[in-house]
């Protein structure tokens, strides 16, 4: 009641404030009131009891209610009533909108005590720059075929563009069909951006120019795609399950017979051992490991140039990226996930070699970033296994000439300067096990 004598300003009477040791007086109080308080008897329920006494030993109520405590009480009573000095005054202050243009004055409630201050939601009015065009400009670079559209268009389109931030949605619903006729959400923006990338274009080199282009068909083609996966009945969708379903029991029989091949051929390769053993007659298989065995005696033993070389030309030099080619809608980001098959150290290095060349590890995944940026990463990969052989190379020319100098004492082996790189390898882009193997060895 107090609170709405302040609020119509109309006197009332001078009430205490709350202090620490009235607060204290007032809590010894309920204390003592507390002590007083009947105890349930044993075995009586909580319920019944509540029915029967409170703490105020006041008289149940006839009918039920959420107040047990009086009228706003709630089921606990406040240990103190804060808040007794007199409320801050407000008024029916005007203000304006920045947004606004015409001048419109609003109001609203405001405390006295409080400064004048813009109006705190007009650092949310964000404007698009619209570009704007002369009639010369249209005649000389903005002219297009008039049954498709014609100034009176453009300039309703750029209209709108202006009144709606280039929401084309409720641009396209703002559209005047009975005046310009009907156009499509993908025929604005297509007119739209055609004329901002002509007008950028014209501006001259000073102008900072990006490319604006919109592909109205493929944009119209994606819709359609779209509708027709959301307007698949239940029967479609169950037939495409159905069919997945099939697929993998085809591939797990395909497995299955691969796995029970080779079972089989391995038991008749070793009934095939047997039976050589048992008649002493050796097979032509023999003949073959003996003749491969004398090849490999009478060669020189291999050097790790060789081994790093064959291990490139088996692996591929590069990363075999999947094509996802499988049912339902997919994300073309996915396609420039690395395969699982790619080891951890490979890995590290592609990381390591993209930090070098300053690429950007996430683009935009458009299809033509998405093949470039996959074609980058392998031909990366490429090079530091190129870079391990080349140190490879180095530390045997290296471990010749000493094998060489210590075999003839006072002779130097001269290695040709055209076996030696020119600049110094980067080993921070091979892969940890070659350098560490280098490194021991």
């Amino acid at each position: 009641m107090a609170d709405v004598r302040d609020i119509l300003d109309m006197e009332r009477a001078n009430t205490p404030e709350v202090t620490r040791e009235s607060f204290l007086v007032q809590k010894r109080r309920n204390f003592e009131k507390a002590k007083g308080v009947s105890k349930r008897p044993e075995g009586m329920h909580r319920e019944v009891f509540a029915l029967l006494y409170n703490d105020n030993k006041d008289a149940p109520p006839l009918l039920p209610t959420d107040t047990a405590l009086g009228i706003g009480a709630g089921y606990k009573q406040a240990k103190a009533r804060l808040g007794m000095k007199k409320v801050r005054k407000w008024e029916w202050a005007p203000f304006n909108n920045p947004a606004r243009t015409d001048g419109a004055v609003f109001h609203h409630w405001r405390r006295t005590t409080d400064d004048q201050k813009d109006y705190p939601f007009a650092k949310f009015n964000k404007q698009l720059q619209i570009p704007s065009y002369t009639m010369t400009e249209y005649n000389t670079h903005l002219r297009t075929n008039v049954q498709k559209w014609n100034k009176a268009q453009t300039d309703h389109l750029f209209d709108l563009a202006k009144r709606f931030d280039l929401r084309f949605i409720v641009m396209a619903d703002r559209w005047d069909r009975a005046q310009h006729g009907v156009k499509s959400v993908e025929d604005l923006k297509e007119r739209y951006y055609e004329v901002v990338g002509l007008l950028a274009k014209a501006k001259g080199p000073n102008i900072d120019k990006k490319s604006f282009a919109f592909d109205a068909e493929h944009e119209r083609k994606r819709k359609d795609q779209l509708k027709k996966l959301f307007e698949r009945t239940t029967q479609q969708v169950e037939e495409e399950q159905m069919l997945l379903n099939e697929l993998k029991k085809i591939e797990a029989r395909k497995k299955e017979r691969e796995r029970k091949t080779q079972d089989l051929q391995k038991l008749i390769s070793q009934a095939d051992q047997q039976s050589d053993a048992a008649t002493n007659v050796p097979s032509a298989r023999k003949y073959e490991k003996k003749l491969v065995k004398k090849k490999l005696h009478h060669q020189p033993r291999p050097s790790k140039v060789d081994s790093v070389v064959n291990a490139i030309e088996i692996g591929g030099s590069g990363i075999k990226f999947s094509d996802l080619r499988g049912s339902g809608v997919s994300l073309r980001s996915q396609k420039m996930k690395l395969p699982a098959n790619i080891g951890q150290r490979k890995v590290k290095a592609l990381e390591q070699a993209i930090q070098e060349f300053k690429v950007d590890p996430s683009p935009p995944p458009t299809e033509e970033i998405c093949n470039a940026f996959n074609e980058l990463r392998s031909d990366m990969v490429l090079l530091c296994e190129l870079r391990t052989a080349l140190s490879t190379c180095v530390y045997e020319l290296e471990s010749l000439k000493h094998q060489y100098e210590a075999a003839c004492p006072g002779k130097t082996l001269n290695i040709p300067p055209s076996l030696i790189p020119a600049e110094p390898i980067k080993q921070e882009l091979i892969e940890p096990s070659t350098s560490s193997a280098n490194a021991n060895t």
